[in-house]
Parts: C-alpha cells; structure tokens; sequence
C-alpha cells in the first residue's frame, strides 16, 4: 500500500502532465514555459524538476503511453488473418483517424513537436523513434496493399501522400466540440470514401508507372 506522500506525489505528477497537456494544446510546446505549467498544476516552480528535469521530458511522459497504445492496436489490426491487404489499410486507416479525432486538441504535439525526418534510419529521440515506426508501418502496409516493389522513393512518396491525406481529415476537426461518437457516427461514411478515392488514385497512378 502507498503511503500519504508516495499517493500525493504520484497526484502531483499526475497533475503537471496534465497542465502541460493543457497549455501544450492551446498555446504550443515552445511558447509555453516550465514555471507556467508548474502553476497550472498548483505547484512551485522548483517542485516541477523533481518529476521532470525539462519540458521534453514531460512531452516524452505525455505523449509515448498514447503513441504505444495506437501502435499495439495498428499492429493487432495486422494480424488479422481474414483480412485482405486492402482491407487491413482501409482499418488501419480509419483507427489512425480515430485515435487522432479522440486526442484532437493535442494530437499535433504527438505528432509533430520536435519531429525529425520520417525518412532517417534512426534517432535519439524516444518519441521520434517511435513517430518514425509508425511511419514506417504506414509504409509497410502501403507495400503489402500495392506491392511497389524496387523502388523505395516511389513508396516513400506515397505513404507521405497517404499521411497528408489523414491529416488533413483530422485537422478540419481539430477545434470541434463535437464527441468522438458523433464525428466517428456522422463522418465515417465520408472517411471510408476519401480512403477509397486515395487507394483508386494509387492504384491508377502505379498502373502508369509500372
């Protein structure tokens, strides 16, 4: 059993990741200050640096557990033997979307603070390891739909595309106040045909290359 101050640590940590998330999502990871989040949290500015020694720091805490979670679930969607490769990147497709929709007020700082090329082998960053393996995913799952076989640029060309293509469905929803349930309930018909459209104009795009 934990004690009264290992349970009022853990909630003291617990409420700077979340003022972070807060300020993080409203004003951006730059602009915004150690001492501003330690305030949010209602705690002293030196009391922050016990639980984390910068704001990377607490961008790691934040964002990996959700980025872990959407990967483990990309990952069992893959291993779904009654699926057809079309099908597998249709579902994973609108997961990512999903996943995307439920943390729309921070999803950008998952994804992109401090980001680093998709396209390098590796980087001393944890988030952007694990940003770059589900990039890296995306991309496998595009070979094994469209078979580009020999020709890594072409690919990596069309996963971007592919990518671009998700986020700017998410991003027309950034600001909604709407839930997860609606958008999903209301909108899934019209993100299952952008993804049909994007996979017929891959299709016919490659019919031309090859």
């Amino acid at each position: 059993m934990l004690t009264k101050q290992e349970l009022r640590s853990q909630e003291t940590k617990k409420e700077i990741i979340k003022a972070a998330g807060q300020l993080f999502s409203t004003r951006g990871f730059d602009s915004v200050t150690m001492r501003e989040i330690a305030k949010v949290a209602g705690c002293s500015h030196t009391t922050i640096y016990i639980y984390f020694k910068d704001k990377e720091a607490l961008l790691h805490q934040l964002s990996m557990p959700p980025l872990e979670a959407l990967k483990t679930q990309l990952k069992s969607i893959s291993l779904q033997i009654n699926l057809s490769p079309e099908e597998k990147l249709k579902t994973v497709s609108l997961e990512f979307i999903r996943f995307c929709l439920l943390h729309r007020n921070i999803y950008t700082t998952f994804i992109a603070v401090k980001s680093s090329r998709v396209d390098q082998e590796d980087s001393a960053n944890e988030i952007n390891k694990m940003r770059i393996s589900l990039f890296t995913f995306l991309e496998e799952t595009l070979q094994y739909c469209f078979v580009i076989e020999g020709n890594d640029e072409l690919l990596l060309m069309y996963t971007r595309i592919y990518f671009f293509t998700l986020h700017g469905i998410v991003s027309t929803y950034t600001h909604s106040e709407e839930s997860l349930e609606s958008l999903m309930d209301r909108l899934l018909p019209t993100f299952e045909e952008a993804i049909e459209v994007l996979l017929i104009g891959i299709h016919g795009k490659l019919k031309g290359v090859k």
